[in-house]
């Protein structure tokens, strides 16, 4: 499947749907990642305001860095869905299968993904520099307990019915194809849900907020991070399930957005696992 954008006026072939609201010249300039990259600042300027309303030290009320995260988040989702709908939706049905765009496609999300390996990378080794530290730093909660076990095993289940959809997909069962990534979605919103409960019981039923130590700044760190990914993975399924459902796209020869969202979905399942074994499994266990 090619979902990229074909020649656009004049046959420019660098000017696509993207553009089509910019004077002829002007094909490369798009509004959408200027305004992402506004949501973007948003979050982190709301994220460092959160953390300095924090603690019996606090200098800002939390209000503040509420308000900015959110509209943040906002503004980065308005952005991330006017881009995707003028590149790749508006023009779906004028567009033909194109190897060599959906092979740069998956090429660009493989170093999509290799920039989030740097991403955790960092978070973990701030964990693991914790960790080799005096152990435990303080209290901290009850990690192993069912909840994680169930959260993964919500999670492996979705990607395996991410997979079966992509085969699927792939065998021209467009039926089959929908309801299993429909049944993924739900999958992956139930995981969020499990995740908020155990920052509920964790925050509140057990007074273990961010500010408990370092292994707190470092737990909530990484989970977050993750959560975030995980949100962000429910959401581009979730575009993907409604441009089959609503507009019929997709088909056995036309599936580049379907495999490269699956390639994003499998990696945040795989950092869990390792956010498992190395924070809630490592935690849990003495140094040698």
């Amino acid at each position: 499947m090619s979902d990229t954008p074909t020649t656009g006026r004049g046959g420019d072939e660098s000017a696509d749907a993207a553009h089509d609201d910019w004077p002829r010249g002007v094909a490369e300039t798009s509004v959408w990642p200027v305004l992402g990259a506004v949501g973007v600042g948003g979050v982190y300027v709301g994220v460092a305001a959160l953390a300095l309303s924090t603690g019996h030290d606090a200098v800002l009320p939390a209000w503040p860095g509420a308000g900015v995260f959110a509209a943040g988040v906002a503004v980065l989702v308005a952005a991330a869905g006017g881009w995707l709908y003028d590149a790749f939706v508006r023009r779906y049905p004028a567009r033909g299968p194109d190897r060599a765009a959906a092979l740069s496609l998956r090429t660009a999300m493989v170093l999509f993904l290799a920039t989030e390996v740097a991403t955790f990378g960092a978070g973990f080794a701030y964990y693991l520099y914790v960790r080799a530290g005096p152990w435990p730093p303080g209290p901290i909660p009850d990690l192993l307990g069912p909840l994680v076990f169930a959260n993964t095993l919500v999670l492996l289940a979705s990607s395996g019915t991410l997979h079966l959809a992509q085969g699927a997909l792939r065998a021209g069962d467009r039926g089959r194809f929908l309801r299993r990534l429909a049944l993924t979605v739900l999958l992956g919103a139930g995981f969020l849900a499990g995740q908020a409960y155990e920052y509920y019981e964790f925050v509140v039923a057990e007074g273990y907020a961010l500010d408990a130590g370092s292994f707190a700044s470092a737990f909530y760190g990484l989970t977050g991070l993750h959560g975030l990914h995980v949100a962000l993975g429910v959401l581009l399924l979730g575009m993907v399930l409604a441009r089959g459902w609503l507009l019929d796209h997709y088909a056995s020869d036309r599936t580049t957005s379907v495999d490269t969202v699956s390639m994003y979905w499998h990696f945040v399942d795989a950092v869990w696992l390792v956010l498992v074994a190395t924070v809630y499994v490592g935690a849990s266990l003495p140094l040698a």
